[in-house]
């Protein structure tokens, strides 16, 4: 439904930390917590929450904390989507990591604002020009540097310029005019969800647009369920985070909620989420038995599944249900060597016994993007390997001494490299491959060697295709295998 452009007003800017493990995430979140939380939210404030809101020059700011975990491809993209300005910070002893390149494709792909946040600038190995220049190597341009991407300068521990890089999240989010329309009805995203023993379901929701009351009825996936409270605020407005309080079930997180007006809407939304399995059309499958707590839960982590990018692998879901691992599971399991996966569910100790025997593997999980590690990590497993040469020297071929059925004896000259016993060669004519053979003796002044360098002659044993003639070239290499990940 698009906005009514009378009714949008000024919302506060949601903004995602993202970086390398360690570059200081978790330390800066805090320091900004601490020193700006908003007074009423705070008698609610947890050591780690995922989501909080600041107050600045009379202005609230919304920060989400995403895990800085490997398993999390999917969590990061999810941060940046709910994002309007994405902080990457960057330690600036270390520099850009393979992590923070990963941060930066996700930044791109989004499409959003993103401001550095260049932190440790008080340690003595901080190295301001290494890390512009691995950043503009990344297609990351400061302003300072004529491009168009702000840089601050912080030390998160000790809070140096925290408070000129929330000025900075100010400035951006009012060139944005990030609007919204308060009088409708609320949707969003569930950034924390867990069951509390007292409480039961809980949901931390962040409300992107319209505003959220207690009494409202609410959708989320497949679970639903009137809002009973809302933590220490009366109402929430868009771009704030809440902790409700009212769902019949366990949210999963990074489903979307919306308020409906009655159960007939509900049973709708439900009824268009029927769980169905999907078939797999790929060559290579990774057989899965997924067992889960509730309906919901089967349900958004199928719908999850589907989504998950596992190149030439598919997904070969044999059973999906609601309920306990059993012995059922495992003897279906047995046959085609299926993962058995539990989410918040349980199998005793003979159950795992009895998978040991059989060679059934079974992974139970609470965290979804946990369970989505291993599934990729599964998957991975039946890539075929990707094969690279190491090249190792060319010989040039100078008097062919005895040609066999499959083999040949010749004699000739290394131009390049070291000619070296048992690898592969390349034999090239006039530049092109005519054939792949190996070499299964080498000599040097009629002695057995290991390898022949560079300007010096050797005598060698060719098993292949017997094409070989004078002048040919031999390109000597390895093939070496890698395992390839997803």
């Amino acid at each position: 439904m698009e906005k009514n452009k009378n009714n949008l007003k000024e919302r506060p800017p949601i903004v995602v930390i993202l970086g390398h493990v360690d570059h200081g995430k978790t330390t800066l979140l805090d320091f900004i917590r601490k020193a700006n939380v908003v007074a009423k939210e705070s008698g609610g404030i947890t050591q780690h929450i995922s989501a909080y809101q600041t107050e600045f020059n009379d202005k609230k700011i919304t920060f989400i904390d995403t895990p800085g975990h490997e398993a999390f491809s999917q969590m990061r993209s999810r941060g940046a989507n709910v994002a309007d300005i994405a902080i990457l910070i960057v330690a600036a002893e270390e520099g850009v990591k393979p992590q923070t390149k990963e941060v930066i494709k996700h930044i791109k792909q989004e499409n959003i604002p993103v401001i550095i946040a260049l932190n440790k600038i008080d340690k003595s190995q901080a190295n301001f020009e290494k890390v512009i220049g691995e950043l503009a190597s990344e297609d990351i341009l400061i302003e300072e540097r004529g491009g168009k991407i702000p840089l601050v300068k912080i030390s998160a521990k000790e809070g140096t310029n925290v408070d000129e890089l929330l000025e900075m999240i100010l400035l951006v989010a009012e060139m944005e005019e990030l609007k919204a329309d308060f009088d409708k009805k609320a949707s969003g995203v569930v950034i924390e969800s867990h069951l509390d023993s007292k409480k039961g379901a809980t949901a931390t929701f962040l409300v992107l647009d319209g505003t959220l009351n207690v009494g409202d009825l609410v959708v989320c996936g497949y679970t639903y369920g009137k809002i009973k409270s809302l933590e220490n605020i009366e109402k929430a407005e868009p771009s704030s985070p809440v902790k409700v309080l009212g769902l019949n079930n366990v949210p999963i997180v990074g489903q979307e909620f919306k308020v409906v007006d009655n159960e007939e809407q509900v049973r709708e939304l439900i009824k268009e989420k029927e769980i169905v399995i999907k078939p797999s059309d790929k060559e290579k499958n990774l057989d899965i038995i997924l067992k889960a707590d509730v309906h919901g839960s089967l349900g958004a982590i199928l719908e999850s599944l589907y989504k998950l990018d596992l190149g030439e692998i598919g997904l070969n879901i044999l059973k999906a249900e609601v309920g306990e691992i059993s012995e059922s599971d495992i003897k279906t399991a047995y046959p085609s060597n299926a993962l058995i996966i539990g989410f918040r569910v349980k199998a005793s100790n003979d159950l795992f016994n009895l998978s040991k025997r059989q060679g059934v593997k079974i992974r139970t999980y609470d965290i979804i993007y946990e369970l989505f590690e291993e599934i990729k990590k599964q998957a991975s497993k039946l890539l075929a390997p990707e094969i690279t040469k190491e090249k190792l020297g060319k010989l040039k071929v100078l008097a062919i001494f005895r040609t066999e059925k499959s083999r040949m004896i010749i004699g000739g000259k290394v131009e390049n490299g070291k000619a070296i016993n048992k690898v592969w060669v390349d034999v090239i004519r006039n530049e092109e491959k005519l054939a792949t053979g190996k070499i299964i003796q080498l000599q040097h002044n009629k002695k057995d060697v290991a390898e022949v360098e560079k300007g010096r002659e050797a005598g060698l044993t060719y098993e292949g295709e017997p094409i070989i003639q004078e002048d040919d070239i031999l390109e000597f290499y390895r093939k070496e295998k890698k395992q390839r990940e997803l």
